[in-house]
């Protein structure tokens, strides 16, 4: 497998071949081509590292759309100076496809990544497909606990409480 480390927009990116990368936005349109720099190649075993950038090696993509990313949301919030300010940002990204990495006019045909198996999951059949049913509770049995439910306590009613008990000792006096 080949890739390149790539760099776009003062960030870096691992770019592979035949597969998307989503950079910065770019002011190309869609369907443009766009050279990248790369700071690295690997190609199996074998690297290339740059100082900074690779010379020889160039990295080919075609910007496929330009899209916006999720909302970020922020808010600020100061207590007691009645401050509350909430905004949003959504950054704008442009999606590439890496076309090529490799040195000019090198000929190579891109290694496709092999699709997963498809495994089909067996389906049950009916009778291991129907469960066993909890029997329906009578209706007499759950009317009985709602009307336990709401009666209320016999011991005290709501809202009173228990008068205090009076003290049995007595004070010594002393002469």
């Amino acid at each position: 497998m080949r890739y390149a480390i790539v760099e776009s927009g003062g960030k870096q990116y691992k770019a592979v071949e035949g597969q998307t990368i989503e950079v910065d936005r770019l002011s190309n349109e869609e369907g443009a081509q766009v050279d990248l720099k790369a700071l690295l190649m690997a190609d199996g075993d074998e690297f290339m590292v740059g100082t900074p950038t690779v010379s020889g090696i160039e990295v080919r993509a075609t910007v496929v759309d330009h899209f916006r990313g999720d909302k970020v949301f922020r808010f600020k919030y100061s207590p007691k100076k009645r401050i509350r300010v909430r905004g949003g940002h959504r950054q704008q990204y442009t999606r590439l496809m890496v076309d090529f990495i490799g040195r000019p006019g090198e000929v190579r045909k891109m290694e496709e990544a092999e699709p997963a198996p498809v495994v089909e999951e067996e389906k049950p059949e009916a009778e291991s497909e129907v469960k066993a049913e909890k029997p329906a509770r009578a209706p007499a049995k759950e009317a009985a606990k709602k009307a336990e439910k709401k009666a209320p306590a016999t011991s005290s009613p709501k809202g009173k409480k228990p008068a205090a008990k009076k003290s049995t000792t007595t004070k010594k006096s002393s002469k």
